[in-house]
Protein backbone atom coordinates (compact mmCIF):
# COMPACT_ATOMS: atom_id res chain seq x y z
CA UNK A 1 0.00 0.00 0.00
CA UNK A 2 0.77 3.36 -0.50
CA UNK A 3 0.22 6.79 0.77
CA UNK A 4 0.66 9.94 -1.29
CA UNK A 5 1.21 13.25 0.45
CA UNK A 6 0.84 16.26 -2.58
CA UNK A 7 2.06 19.48 -1.05
CA UNK A 8 0.61 22.73 -3.21
CA UNK A 9 3.81 24.72 -4.71
CA UNK A 10 0.95 27.57 -6.00
CA UNK A 11 -1.41 29.84 -4.39
CA UNK A 12 -5.46 27.90 -3.62
CA UNK A 13 -7.03 30.08 -6.44
CA UNK A 14 -4.76 28.22 -9.35
CA UNK A 15 -5.25 24.61 -7.67
CA UNK A 16 -9.01 25.40 -7.33
CA UNK A 17 -9.45 26.28 -10.89
CA UNK A 18 -7.99 22.51 -11.45
CA UNK A 19 -9.84 20.94 -8.67
CA UNK A 20 -12.79 19.65 -11.23
CA UNK A 21 -10.76 18.11 -13.02
CA UNK A 22 -8.36 16.60 -10.30
CA UNK A 23 -11.60 15.32 -8.81
CA UNK A 24 -12.51 13.49 -11.79
CA UNK A 25 -9.19 12.08 -12.13
CA UNK A 26 -9.95 10.58 -8.23
CA UNK A 27 -13.00 8.98 -9.42
CA UNK A 28 -11.74 7.38 -11.95
CA UNK A 29 -8.97 5.45 -9.89
CA UNK A 30 -11.57 5.13 -7.13
CA UNK A 31 -13.53 2.98 -9.79
CA UNK A 32 -10.26 0.86 -10.62
CA UNK A 33 -9.47 0.43 -7.15
CA UNK A 34 -6.18 1.95 -6.89
CA UNK A 35 -7.39 4.90 -4.78
CA UNK A 36 -8.54 3.56 -1.16
CA UNK A 37 -8.89 7.22 1.06
CA UNK A 38 -8.04 10.86 0.25
CA UNK A 39 -8.97 13.85 1.39
CA UNK A 40 -7.26 17.55 1.80
CA UNK A 41 -4.56 18.64 4.65
CA UNK A 42 -5.87 20.74 7.28
CA UNK A 43 -4.44 23.52 6.83
CA UNK A 44 -5.51 23.24 3.30
CA UNK A 45 -1.58 22.78 2.08
CA UNK A 46 -2.56 20.19 -0.13
CA UNK A 47 -3.80 16.48 0.40
CA UNK A 48 -3.33 12.66 1.25
CA UNK A 49 -4.17 9.50 -1.17
CA UNK A 50 -3.96 5.85 0.30
CA UNK A 51 -3.19 4.16 -2.70
CA UNK A 52 -2.80 0.67 -3.70
CA UNK A 53 -0.57 -0.27 -6.47
CA UNK A 54 1.78 -3.33 -8.23
CA UNK A 55 4.52 -0.89 -7.68
CA UNK A 56 5.53 2.26 -7.66
CA UNK A 57 6.46 3.28 -10.88
CA UNK A 58 2.83 1.98 -11.73
CA UNK A 59 1.41 4.40 -9.00
CA UNK A 60 3.81 7.15 -10.20
CA UNK A 61 2.40 6.80 -13.57
CA UNK A 62 -0.84 6.98 -12.72
CA UNK A 63 0.04 10.23 -10.10
CA UNK A 64 1.25 12.04 -13.56
CA UNK A 65 -1.80 11.79 -15.32
CA UNK A 66 -3.06 13.83 -12.33
CA UNK A 67 -4.39 17.52 -13.53
CA UNK A 68 -2.42 19.33 -10.26
CA UNK A 69 0.94 17.62 -11.37
CA UNK A 70 0.42 18.28 -15.15
CA UNK A 71 -0.28 22.01 -14.06
CA UNK A 72 2.63 22.02 -11.89
CA UNK A 73 0.57 23.00 -8.95
CA UNK A 74 2.39 20.62 -6.56
CA UNK A 75 4.85 18.20 -5.12
CA UNK A 76 4.16 14.75 -4.44
CA UNK A 77 6.07 12.63 -1.83
CA UNK A 78 5.39 8.48 -1.87
CA UNK A 79 5.21 6.25 1.17
CA UNK A 80 5.24 2.40 0.48
CA UNK A 81 3.89 1.03 3.44
CA UNK A 82 3.43 -2.43 4.69
CA UNK A 83 0.10 -2.73 6.65
CA UNK A 84 0.79 -5.15 9.66
CA UNK A 85 -2.16 -4.34 11.64
CA UNK A 86 -5.73 -2.54 11.34
CA UNK A 87 -8.52 -1.60 13.03
CA UNK A 88 -11.96 -3.92 12.86
CA UNK A 89 -13.34 -3.71 9.68
CA UNK A 90 -10.38 -3.24 7.34
CA UNK A 91 -8.37 -6.06 7.61
CA UNK A 92 -8.62 -6.64 3.64
CA UNK A 93 -5.89 -4.22 3.76
CA UNK A 94 -3.57 -6.64 5.58
CA UNK A 95 -3.79 -8.18 1.89
CA UNK A 96 -2.68 -5.33 -0.47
Amino acid sequence: MFVVNITYTVALEEVDAHLPAHIQFLQQYYQQGVFLASGRKVPRTGGMIFATAKNQAELEAILHSDPFYLAGLANYEITEIEVSKTASGLSQLLTL
